[in-house]
């Protein structure tokens, strides 16, 4: 794969369908969200043997507050098992776990969880897997706003330092490379709120299949159709 195609080095996804795989198999939602889950250990293993360095998923937005009670319920228990399954498949896989978002809504056994699992990868040299929990890009931005006038009001920034490098080091992914690929599942086509600094040029790919559904060979039709763009930055075609 790595000789054949140019891999991306960041590529971000919106889980999306997971609801309508489970409805289309008269199942309940909470279970394709948990088999949403588990092709995403899949997807992280695959991401890898391809070259891929860098995964940022989006698992639960600010937004999804406002589902049925009983489906958030589901969504935070099945977090709280994903915890211990990622921490054992990044301690098989060398990964290293990051979690963007928001973490201060969340319970506080699951704030532990994803303390441990963050300092127990942070050295890990294998792939760089971020997921996106009680995220919402503007929520983001916004709190990073508020962390600089913090640094502002006590002198540690003064208004001559401020930049765009400088502004993105506030941001949940700082220290990470932009995507280079965006992947939708589900023929969704919008971003919902996701990652809006960091897309500013990246390439998007939509795919009709509901996540539970996104394969090892979808993934590499994506990564095959991002090598037929032509891509650009500023109006100059990167060499």
């Amino acid at each position: 794969m790595r000789e054949e195609l140019n891999v991306p080095r960041h590529v971000a996804i919106i889980l999306d369908g997971n609801g309508r795989w489970a409805k289309a198999r008269h199942m309940p939602r909470n279970y394709g969200h948990a088999q949403g889950a588990k092709n995403v250990e899949v997807i992280c293993e695959e991401a890898y043997r391809m070259g891929i360095q860098y995964l940022t998923v989006y698992a639960f937005s600010t937004e999804n507050w406002n589902r049925p009670q009983d489906e958030v319920d589901a969504l935070m228990k099945l977090l709280r098992d994903y915890m211990k399954t990622c921490l054992k498949t990044a301690e098989k896989n060398r990964m290293c776990v990051r979690v963007l978002g928001d973490k201060t809504r969340l319970d506080e056994d699951i704030r532990v969880r994803i303390e441990e699992l963050e300092e127990a990868t942070r050295n890990n040299d294998g792939l760089h897997f971020q997921i996106a929990i009680n995220y919402g890009g503007r929520d983001e931005i916004v709190r990073a706003a508020r962390k600089m006038a913090e640094d502002l009001r006590s002198g540690a920034l003064t208004e001559a330092e401020i930049s765009e490098p400088v502004f993105a080091g506030y941001l949940d992914t700082a220290g990470l490379p932009e995507p280079d690929l965006l992947i939708r599942t589900c023929n969704e086509q919008r971003i919902s709120n996701f990652l809006l600094w960091q897309l500013a040029y990246t390439e998007f790919y939509f795919t009709p299949l509901p996540w539970p559904d996104f394969t090892k060979e979808e993934l590499i039709k994506a990564v095959e159709a991002y090598n037929h763009r032509d891509r650009r930055y500023g109006g100059l075609k990167e060499e």
